[in-house]
């Protein structure tokens, strides 16, 4: 069976990291690894995240819950971290305040395929803090994904993106970028694919409810700055600015 690994990185977050692990909780799917890298809180997370180590052990859900409070070097550091201890088939990064849309989402997501596709993605819906469903993001994914359609954006959120680990993890967080490594990351994994022939997996299905008050949303305009300095190194810079000018039309217009 697939074994899917949930990394989810915590610091102070213990309002919001309870709808994180209770949406991973309640799944009815037994093979899943939840592994919680928190950089040393000091609120009532590593409580939280025992509690719930507690719960999920009893509930006999097969689920493997695991816990590491440490100082650490920001958020992409701690992903890093967690990047590594990963032992599922496919890793996700679902951080606190995120979480997964329905009990059987994991379950209906797995694909029937083999060899196993390098990436499984869907859509996100955005909540606010209390967890009103404000729709979808913006931007949407494309029917067929390749790491060129993210010249038009990150067109999948990070926590509706599942990579396969063996391919995760040639490929760590660049901590050069403070907001928008995981931009980075996915264009990598999703390069690696197509040069080595895999596929990208489309589940049509909402994987994550995203919690907009997020970092990449609290420093909107560094992030920005960073993705297109991003979608120059990869898609030159020319054609990444004239993509940004079309964005500017294109909003002007609507």
């Amino acid at each position: 069976m697939v074994k899917i690994t949930y990394v989810t990185i915590t610091y102070n977050a213990g309002e919001t990291l309870p709808f994180t692990v209770n949406s991973v909780l309640c799944q009815d799917y037994r093979h899943i690894e939840h592994i919680i890298v928190d950089g040393a809180s000091k609120d009532n997370t590593v409580k939280i995240a025992e509690e719930y180590k507690k719960k999920s052990d009893a509930a006999g859900n097969g689920h493997d819950v695991i816990i590491v409070s440490e100082r650490d070097n920001g958020i992409y550091d701690a992903m890093n971290k967690g990047l590594t201890m990963a032992t599922g088939d496919y890793v996700c990064f679902l951080n606190a305040g995120d979480s997964l849309p329905n009990s059987s989402v994991v379950r209906q997501m797995i694909p029937n395929l083999e060899p196993l596709p390098a990436v499984l993605y869907g859509d996100t819906d955005i909540v606010d803090n209390e967890r009103h469903n404000l729709g979808k993001r913006r931007l949407s994914p494309p029917e067929t994904l390749t790491w060129r359609s993210f010249r038009h954006g990150m067109l999948v959120c990070h926590q509706s993106f599942y990579a396969l680990t063996s391919i995760a993890q040639q490929f760590k967080y660049d901590l050069s970028y403070r907001h928008s490594a995981d931009f980075d990351w996915c264009i990598r994994v999703m390069k690696y694919a197509e040069e080595h022939r895999l596929a990208l997996y489309n589940t049509r299905m909402t994987l994550a409810n995203y919690l907009k008050e997020g970092d990449t949303t609290r420093h909107h305009k560094e992030s920005l700055m960073e993705r297109y300095n991003i979608m120059c190194g990869y898609y030159g810079k020319l054609s990444t600015l004239f993509m940004h000018i079309w964005f500017v039309v294109r909003n002007l217009t609507k």
